[in-house]
């Protein structure tokens, strides 16, 4: 891919107030407003030309912003604001929200031209109960990233690890996230426990059978839970592997 080598930016359209929004996506000139930088700032579609620019929660963009993202994926260009040069872009968009933008337009909410201008390529991301296999990976992967910002070694054990592989995550990876920051932070013992977990997660404590072994390490579970999802994508897949 040509725009691999160049920048990925990311701007997430719900965490910017409206009225900064636009200085954030097209820059601005110096002296275009009280406040702006002398010498003038880049804006995001800017830094990614020839890259791509990442514009999270796009549902959250307000309709007057709408118009202007899709004057510019239509002409290719942009002006600064206080700017009178016009930018040429060529600047690949990806487009992510957690909103249903099929009723956003229905409901006035979202540009119909908009939308069809952005979906070329829809990819659906299922929700983290849909694939638990993610699941664990997933832990030991903030486990490692977060003990190594706190300068921690905590681990978990095979029981609270099947707890959290039966959790539903409504949240989804940002929940799976955050409470294994938490989990590290509030755990005094070296190995995070069931009796560590979070109380929300007291009703799913029952633990499959095949965890009851105290003798079991995490590593054990590991190849256990593999062992599961394989022979379930069997049953469905009709594979002729053996295990």
């Amino acid at each position: 891919c040509p725009r691999a080598s160049h920048p990925l930016i990311t701007l997430n359209c719900g965490a910017i107030p409206a009225a900064l929004f636009e200085s954030e996506l097209f820059g601005y000139e110096g002296g275009a407003f009280t406040g702006a930088e002398k010498k003038g700032k880049p804006g995001k579609l800017e830094l990614a030309q020839g890259g791509t620019l990442f514009l999270d929660e796009i549902g959250e963009l307000p309709l007057d912003l709408q118009v202007k993202l899709l004057r510019v994926l239509q002409d290719r260009c942009f002006y600064r604001l206080g700017g009178t040069v016009p930018i040429t872009v060529s600047t690949r968009i990806i487009a992510a929200t957690n909103r249903d933008l099929e009723k956003m337009i229905n409901a006035g909410m979202f540009r119909k031209d908009l939308y069809y201008r952005l979906n070329v390529i829809t990819l659906e991301v299922p929700p983290l109960r849909e694939r638990p296999e993610d699941i664990m990976p997933l832990v030991r992967k903030y486990l490692a990233k977060f003990n190594k910002r706190l300068n921690d070694h905590k681990q978990i054990d095979p029981d609270a690890m099947a707890v959290l592989l039966k959790y539903d995550w409504p949240g989804n990876i940002r929940e799976l996230q955050n409470i294994v920051e938490r989990l590290i932070l509030t755990t005094k013992e070296s190995v995070i426990s069931v009796d560590n977990l979070p109380g929300f997660m007291a009703g799913i404590r029952n633990l499959p059978s095949r965890t009851q072994d105290t003798s079991m390490t995490l590593n054990d579970v590991l190849d256990q839970t593999e062992k599961q999802l394989l022979m379930q994508a069997m049953g469905k897949y009709k594979s002729i592997w053996e295990i």
